[in-house]
């Protein structure tokens, strides 16, 4: 090993396709070890917590339940509520908001459990079980190297030393006993070099099968890829599912909290700010609504009891109407809102006074308000 170093002996090259193997692993391996670090800031972002619970992962114990950052904050705004009065229109608020982020450190908990178990664990597996495998042949097969090239070496110089051997001295300068020692030497070494051939032969089959062996767990890392390519679907899941939750979660709040403000601040209309949340088409749904042809209605005039009547009875402008595609599943929480179904087709237009959040959409004999982020607006 140290005379390849200095460059001063020969070393046997594994063929370009082994060694497209090698790289690749060792890519795999890199990789895999960035992306289950990132992946571990992304589900927990305090370092001190990520140590404590390797430290546990470590001793074999379980770890502790852990409040998420929403749940702590929900707690604060309940106590706030009950010390300030949960009777008066910011307790009551306090309340409806900390019940809402109670949800979302609950999605959030669920979210942690499912990506940890669906997507780190396979990846730490494979770091902490079959990369050592390869690691461990890789080094055997490192040694059965460097036997070989040992027994080249000493098989190389044996040869030499038997062609020195029985080379025939000059006449002048050779005396009887000089040509005995001659040919005892080169028996020696005729007997040397038929012992070096021998480990040679052994040194290569340990070699050959060795680096069978790695080059079968070499080529297992394409079924690696596969096995972390469905884990990966799976943290997508997960987190979609997680992002839906928080979604409807905070959808629900704001309703909640635009009924309420209606109550405390009369003559207000509620939602007349931008969305909260981003639009999920290209098109901004809101910009969309607000540039459509609208038609004046008595829904906006009616009280609130008669809007749902009032709105059946509206017919839809003669221009200005479009066409949206449903994005999510979305279920009418009164008989005022119209029932979604996912991929489907139906027509949206607006009326005076509406919340830009919302549309009126009409399927077949069917009408009803529809939120504006659930749509994608096509024509």
């Amino acid at each position: 090993f140290t005379e390849e170093k200095f460059g001063q002996a020969e070393k046997t090259e594994l063929d370009a396709h082994f060694e497209n193997l090698l790289a690749r692993a060792d890519s795999t391996k890199n990789w895999t070890e960035k992306i289950l670090r990132q992946t571990e800031v992304l589900l927990q972002p305090n370092p001190s917590a990520r140590v404590e619970e390797f430290l546990y992962e470590k001793l074999d114990r379980k770890v502790p339940s852990r409040v998420t950052n929403g749940e702590l904050l929900a707690q604060y705004m309940a106590d706030a509520a009950s010390e300030l009065g949960p009777t008066t229109p910011y307790g009551k608020t306090l309340i409806k908001v900390a019940e809402a982020e109670k949800q979302l450190g609950a999605a959030e908990r669920d979210f942690i459990h499912t990506a940890s178990i669906s997507f780190l664990t396979p990846l730490r597996n494979f770091l902490e079980g079959d990369w050592k495998t390869i690691s461990k042949e890789r080094r055997l097969l490192q040694n059965r190297r460097l036997d070989l090239d040992a027994c080249k070496a000493r098989l190389k110089k044996a040869k030499a030393a038997e062609a020195k051997a029985t080379t025939v001295p000059d006449f002048q300068e050779t005396r009887p006993r000089n040509y005995i020692l001659s040919a005892s030497a080169s028996a020696l070494w005729n007997d040397e070099v038929d012992k070096a051939e021998q480990e040679l032969r052994v040194a290569q089959t340990e070699f050959d099968r060795q680096a069978e062996v790695t080059r079968l767990l070499l080529e297992g890392i394409s079924s690696t890829h596969v096995n972390h390519l469905r884990c990966l679907h799976e943290f997508v899941k997960s987190q979609t599912t997680y992002y839906a939750q928080c979604y409807r979660h905070m959808l629900d709040l704001q309703k909640q909290l635009g009924s309420s403000q209606g109550a405390i601040f009369p003559g207000t209309f509620v939602g007349t700010t931008e969305p909260a949340s981003p639009p999920l088409s290209s098109t901004s749904p809101t910009t969309a609504a607000a540039t459509m042809p609208v038609v004046p209605s008595v829904a906006s005039l009616a009280p609130p009891g008669e809007a749902s009547l009032c709105l059946e009875e509206v017919a839809p402008p003669a221009s200005g109407t479009r066409k949206a595609r449903v994005l999510y599943d979305y279920e009418a929480a009164d008989s005022s809102e119209l029932a979604l179904l996912a991929d489907e087709l139906i027509t949206v237009y607006s009326l005076p006074g509406m919340d830009p959040d919302w549309l009126i959409g009409e399927r077949g004999n069917k009408k009803g308000k529809v939120p504006v982020t659930y749509l994608e607006l096509l024509s």
